[in-house]
């Protein structure tokens, strides 16, 4: 059976052209707008891999999400790519506290500006492990 990805992004246009991608690869995906919406997704079919936004229906939403996911003893193994606009929306980077389990608890970060080939690259790293 194909690797499950779930991308929690409210821009579904983005999220449809990222589900279009891995989906050309040979992975299943499935989207949220949001993470009520994809905490029920988590919990009914367990994903390989969480591809997560920043800025959804509050600024920092996939922050608070992540570290609950985290703290779950049913769902911290799953892998968690924060993909955000948050540098080009605010000037922050936060690259650096990628791992940190109190800041910021996920396996990878990278900006949305991301060249498709090379985001694949590192989803296909994060469903490797």
């Amino acid at each position: 059976m194909a690797k499950q990805v779930l991308i929690i992004d409210d821009d579904p246009d983005y999220s449809a052209a990222l589900k279009a991608v891995i989906e050309n690869k040979g992975y299943q995906a499935d989207t949220a707008p949001n993470s009520e919406t994809g905490l029920k997704k988590i919990e009914n079919r367990k994903p390989d891999l969480i591809i997560l936004d920043v800025m959804m229906e509050t600024k920092d939403e996939g922050f608070k999400f992540s570290r609950k996911l985290k703290k779950s003893e049913e769902y911290k193994a799953i892998p968690i790519l924060m993909l955000t606009s948050m540098k080009e929306t605010t000037g922050f980077d936060f690259k650096s506290e990628v791992g940190d389990d109190k800041w910021l608890p996920v396996n990878d970060y990278c900006d949305k500006l991301i060249k498709m080939d090379e985001l694949m690259v590192r989803i296909e790293e994060l469903l490797q492990t």
